[in-house]
Formats: structure tokens, sequence, C-alpha cells
């Protein structure tokens, strides 16, 4: 049977979009039909495929954006010059297919049955695989205490903006922070800069409290976030990351 999982998600399936919306100016969630999925665990990724007339193809990762058990969900930021992030966020609409192979990764996922304070913290499109948990924990029930940190530009580049807002009213125990590096709301409690010591100490949660932490984001950002958690006193076995340079797309 093991055997066969791990062919199952080496299998490449034509995935229909049955829908989209629009997150930000360059960001764009495809909704997706994929008949034979095999399902996955929140923090998990999928290969795409794009193939052209002439039998061209080329491929990228994409983390999943949605809980198990719900529609497939990517959200795709568009990287310029790009060869399949513009066509995901700016030419695909509802019945065009491509092909996905999945799900991958087995490290930067979280199950609700973990009973620990879980830390996230997103740097840009790093909240994909972020928010694939905090909809998991919402999904099952969960009351597992959850504070995510999220470092983008400004309130227009912020990536779900609107169900965070919701699900931080509604989603007990959960707890929202944003750190603006750009621009910040003249309410906003700190000036615009990058997420540093200061933040990460008032927002995260306390080292004696053993949380899970996960940081993603480009890799300057999760090296930086992940060796201050260290030297905060967090577990280093307990901080997973997922990182993303600048080429691709």
């Amino acid at each position: 049977m093991a055997r066969a999982a791990v062919l199952g998600r080496l299998t490449w399936r034509v995935a229909t979009v049955s829908a989209t919306r629009q997150e930000t100016a360059v960001a764009r969630t495809l909704v997706l039909d994929v008949p034979g999925w095999p399902g996955h665990v929140a923090g998990q990724h999928v290969d795409v495929k794009l193939t052209a007339e002439d039998g061209y193809s080329t491929q990228r990762s994409y983390s999943l954006a949605s809980a198990p058990g719900s529609p497939l969900e990517l959200t795709v930021q568009r990287v310029d010059p790009g060869e399949v992030s513009p066509y995901l966020v700016d030419v695909a609409e509802a019945g065009d297919r491509f092909e996905v192979r999945g799900p991958v990764g087995g490290y930067f996922t979280w199950q609700p049955n973990d009973p620990a304070p879980v830390l996230l913290v997103a740097g840009g499109s790093g909240i994909v695989p972020l928010m694939s948990m905090v909809r998991a924990r919402a999904a099952a029930r969960s009351r597992v205490p959850f504070r995510l940190v999220y470092s983008t530009r400004s309130p227009a580049t912020a990536i779900y903006a609107d169900e965070l807002r919701r699900r931080a009213r509604d989603d007990r125990g959960l707890d929202v922070m944003y750190a603006y590096t750009r621009e910040a709301p003249a309410e906003h409690p700190r000036p615009a800069g990058r997420l540093d010591t200061v933040a990460l100490a008032e927002w995260g949660w306390p080292v004696d409290f053993g949380p899970h932490c996960y940081v993603c984001g480009p890799t300057g950002f999760v090296e930086s976030v992940a060796n201050v958690l260290v030297d905060q006193g967090h577990d280093p076995g307990r901080i997973r990351t997922e990182r993303f340079g600048p080429s691709g797309g």
C-alpha cells in the first residue's frame, strides 16, 4: 500500500479550473477539480505542469492553500518574467486545464490532532501554506492556540486580507498580526519596517509554551526569522521552514 501511495503522488493528473478569485493586484486563487486526488495535509504543495501546443512543457511547485478535504486551491503570485505564474494569474479561467502532481512534502505540515500552540510567520506569498493550516484548524473545529505574524509590503499586498480579518474575529484562539515593510496604516501600532526581534518577541508565543513555529517566505526572510526565534530560546527542532528564491515563476 505504501508503494501505491507513493506512485499515486507521482502521477500527473488533469486539473480543471472551476473558479478563480483575485487576491491582490498580482495574486490570484485558482479552485481546481482534480479527479482521483488522493488528499493532502496542510502545508504540502503540488507540482504544476503546463504544456504548449508544440509539446514544450514547463513546471513549477506551488503550495496548497486549501484545508484537507476542501476543494483544491492554489494561490499564485505573479513573478516577472516567468513562464507559469503569469499564465495562472493573468490568463487561466474556468474550464482551462493543466496537470498537477502531488501532494508533495511531509516536513512542513500541521495536523489538527497536535495540541501544541502554533506560531505562523509569513513573508509575502509565504502566507499560502500557512493559510492552509489556518483553514485546517477551522475545519477541524480545533481550539489549538494559533498566532499568525504576516510580513507584507502594505495593506494592498496582503493576500487573504478579508478572510483573515473575519477569521481573527470568529475563529476562537486565532490571533493575526501584520508587519508592514513599506507602508503601514495610520492606526497600525508599529511603523513600517522589517519584522524584527522586538516584534517577534511581542507577537510570538513565549518560549516556555513550547510552540511549533512555521516560517515561510523568501530565503533571506526565513533565515532571519528562524535565527531570531533560536536566539530567543525556541527549540530549533520545533522550527520548521519553507523558503523560495527570487527565481522561478
